[in-house]
């Protein structure tokens, strides 16, 4: 994933910019850039890698040499951005979330019309520098990028940065966020409304799908209007998400406050505490807490000045040994006792595993596992919000390749919680992983829990 974060101010937009930046970095982990726009100065940008550091350190020494009244920053999980470029349209720099399945296509049309790539991420052509270039060839920023959304598959979601303001653009099918935020003197636009309270802006409007608008320190002016279809990522209520943020109105933390109830309602496992996993399982575990009425207690403490996400790492090898240096068992929480723990999801179960071991050293007597959202059971198409790459990167699709000695590609009734094939999945999940019972959200009641139609939501991972 990426986030992003833009500013237009009557005075001096380089602290907001930097700080509403900074609110985003539990969305990327690789590289991060702003880009500062003067009419004396023109534009100045800086990109810095975030894998031995953070963007606050990083960028901190950039802000006396950044002078301007626009800008835009970005938190990416791939590539190095913004991308500055100069066209017939005049130079603008371009920020990213996306994900362009399509890509090696578009690449390939790209070099017929004889185009030249400058941008190299992960040994590939950098898939920000694509986008600038299919603005590029439209006739107007607009035309430019209604050009994106004709051409990637996937999703994409903008913010173009010109001498003329900032442009911001979301996903045709609103699959990421976008919401313009005002206080006096200064817009902003931001994937994260956490970015703003702190910083005073005030939520102004969220973008629709496919809208775009330009915002200047005067306001903003719709170009685009948005569409009727929506299909915004569910997983951003259930993972994603920081949890002070809303989308389409919806805050993160109640959303999975209720999510956390919805699992209690049917659950009459006994137990002596209830526990959320850190950082996402919490507010679930809230829920849950709440609506039975069992104690809220920490097993694990989660040691955070030095050690930085788990998955940051590229060997897997290191990002297990952060994750496990990450958590600390509270013996005296855990021995003798059992637990019932909420967690978001389970991708591949790895990590979950090694918990779930350490939990048993450290003394505890059941575990009951309780999961926020249904079984993944399809890798995402649309945005890179989990490392899997193939099928076979799911725990689901490792158990039932457990109980048919086989791969299968269709899980359409392993994915129906009353059917006796997904039973027999989820005995075979917890198994491998050591719990004493493992008990899914069901989609109708996730859907619920978010509160918007399921026809705005993409399910597309769990049916």
């Amino acid at each position: 994933m990426s986030g992003f974060f833009g500013c237009v101010s009557k005075t001096s937009c380089v602290d907001d910019v930097f700080y509403g930046t900074d609110y985003h970095s539990h969305l990327g982990t690789k590289r991060a850039g702003m880009v500062i726009y003067s009419p004396e100065k023109g534009f100045q940008r800086a990109i810095h890698s975030l894998e031995d550091g953070y963007f606050r350190n990083k960028f901190e020494a950039n802000l006396n040499e950044f002078s301007g009244n626009m800008g835009i920053g970005v938190i990416s999980d791939n590539e190095a951005q913004p991308i500055l470029v100069t066209s017939h349209m005049g130079r603008f720099a371009v920020a990213t979330v996306s994900r362009i399945v399509n890509i090696a296509e578009l690449e390939t049309r790209c070099l017929a019309q004889r185009r030249t790539f400058s941008e190299i991420s992960h040994g590939a052509i950098n898939p920000t520098e694509l986008v600038a270039m299919l603005i590029a060839d439209g006739d107007t920023i607009t035309s430019g990028i209604e050009n994106v959304y004709e051409f990637v598959k996937g999703s994409c979601s903008m913010l173009i940065l010109s001498e003329d303001g900032i442009v911001a653009a979301r996903d045709k099918l609103g699959r990421t966020p976008i919401v313009v935020g005002r206080k006096d003197g200064a817009y902003a636009v931001a994937f994260e409304t956490c970015a703003f309270p702190n910083m005073n802006f005030e939520i102004e409007r969220y973008l629709g799908p496919g809208e775009i608008v330009r915002i200047t320190a005067d306001g903003y002016e719709v170009l685009r209007k948005p569409l009727d279809t929506m299909q915004v990522c569910a997983f951003l209520w259930v993972y994603f998400g920081y949890p002070p943020s809303s989308y389409e109105g919806v805050n993160v933390d109640e959303c999975r406050y209720r999510c956390g109830a919805a699992l209690a309602r049917n659950d009459t496992t006994v137990a002596d505490f209830v526990a959320g996993i850190p950082d996402s399982g919490i507010g679930h575990a809230y829920g849950y807490s709440s609506a039975r009425g069992i104690p809220l207690k920490r097993p694990y403490a989660k040691y955070t000045p030095t050690w930085p996400r788990s998955f940051m790492p590229q060997s897997q090898t290191m990002r297990d040994l952060v994750a496990k240096m990450k958590l600390i068992p509270n013996e005296s929480v855990i021995k003798g006792r059992s637990g019932i723990f909420l967690d978001d999801s389970i991708v591949r179960g790895t990590q979950l595993k090694d918990n779930i071991r350490d939990l048993h050293q450290a003394g505890m007597k059941e575990v009951h596992m309780r999961i926020a959202c249904p079984p993944l059971t399809y890798p995402c198409e649309f945005l890179n919000f989990s490392r899997s790459r193939s099928n076979m990167d799911l725990a689901t699709h490792i158990a039932v390749k457990e109980l048919e000695g086989e791969e299968r590609k269709d899980l359409k009734e392993y994915s129906d919680p009353d059917n006796a094939r997904y039973q027999a999945m989820v005995e075979q999940i917890k198994k491998r992983l050591g719990l004493s019972t493992l008990r899914y959200q069901k989609l109708c009641d996730l859907v619920d829990a978010i509160g918007l139609p399921k026809e705005k939501l993409c399910t597309h991972c769990w049916d």
